[in-house]
């Protein structure tokens, strides 16, 4: 009889991510995978890559797993988490700090776990596609360097007035080649937009299209402001005005978020 880690075998794509009680979902992330290779797990997608060992206790109520990182950010680190395994449908909660181990399926802010749902499913060509250059320069033709060119890490985010835990902020980061940007959070695709900036305003101006996810089409206006290496941005909600500060407050549904050039 086969066991968890035997039927675990193969690709599976993430359906659904829960991370300080904000859920993402749909096309946002249509990239992110986690592939089982033996005892190995690689996340695949836009973003930084993730790899290591797990090591499954199937006996334990609920289900226990570790997922020890030796590649990419997380390298040396251990995370401790439950699953549970349905068929096609596989479930995980993971603490991201500690030793501590969640004890139910949710993610709720302050908790510093992460809960996601994956399905079964092969590794789609678009994968395969080159992932945007993480140089400061961009040799694709027609593409303009601007002042946000490269790789950024989230130093700090707000939305809606509610601060993201320090333990969610470490995993996104932006990667910006000339006029288009990826906002990703571990493996996974949150953003993808496409932006005009204007300089010359006070304050500084910027206005994003988002090319993909529930939100492929709108746009957004936004401040921001460029201090050395560090990027300051506060973005309105699609269809809603440009903030005049640099804040959100509950309910104003803006992000305002605060990034490091890398």
């Amino acid at each position: 009889m086969k066991d968890d880690l035997d039927l675990l075998q193969g690709s599976w794509n993430v359906s659904e991510l829960e991370m300080e009680g904000q859920t993402i979902s749909g096309g946002m992330l249509s990239n992110a995978r986690v592939v089982i290779t033996g005892n190995r797990f690689e996340s695949i997608g836009m973003g930084s890559v993730y790899e290591g060992t797990v090591t499954l206790n199937s006996s334990a109520v609920p289900h226990q797993l570790d997922m020890k990182f030796d590649a990419g950010p997380e390298k040396g680190n251990t995370n401790y988490g439950i699953y549970e395994l349905d068929g096609n449908t596989w479930k995980i909660c993971l603490a991201t700090r500690g030793k501590i181990r969640p004890s139910a399926f949710s993610a709720a802010a302050g908790s510093g776990f992460v809960f996601e749902t994956l399905v079964r499913g092969a590794i789609p060509a678009s994968m395969k596609e080159e992932e945007p250059s993480m140089s400061r320069t961009s040799n694709k033709p027609g593409s303009a360097t601007t002042e946000f060119e490269g790789e950024w890490q989230m130093v700090s985010a707000v939305m809606h007035g509610q601060a993201m835990e320090a333990s969610a902020v470490q995993w996104v980061k932006r990667v910006t080649v000339g006029n288009k940007t990826t906002i990703t959070a571990g493996p996974q695709t949150m953003m993808k937009m496409e932006f005009t900036a204007d300089p010359s305003q006070s304050p500084k101006t910027i206005d994003y299209v988002n090319t993909s996810g529930p939100n492929k089409g709108k746009a957004q206006h936004g401040i921001y402001k460029l201090e050395g290496d560090i990027l300051t941005i506060c973005v309105a909600a699609p269809g809603e005005p440009r903030p005049a500060e640099f804040e959100s407050v509950e309910d104003d549904h803006r992000t305002f978020t605060v990034w490091k050039r890398k």
